[in-house]
């Protein structure tokens, strides 16, 4: 529950803390070998075609 709260967009670094409960729920993670990373859904929306075609982050 602690990471749930701490968690940060790592593109626009919106707190998942600040959101409503129902758009907490919207937030995608992802978990690789530097960890877990959280995006906002804004930027999920933004980078969806990014995230589905497995393109690294570096990239985006």
């Amino acid at each position: 529950m602690t990471e749930q709260t701490a968690a940060t967009c790592s593109l626009c670094g919106k707190s998942r803390a600040d959101a409503s409960p129902v758009e907490a729920l919207a937030w995608s993670s992802e978990t690789d070998d530097r960890g877990t990373r959280w995006l906002c859904p804004a930027c999920a929306r933004t980078h969806v075609r990014d995230i589905e075609g497995k393109l690294p982050a570096e990239y985006w």
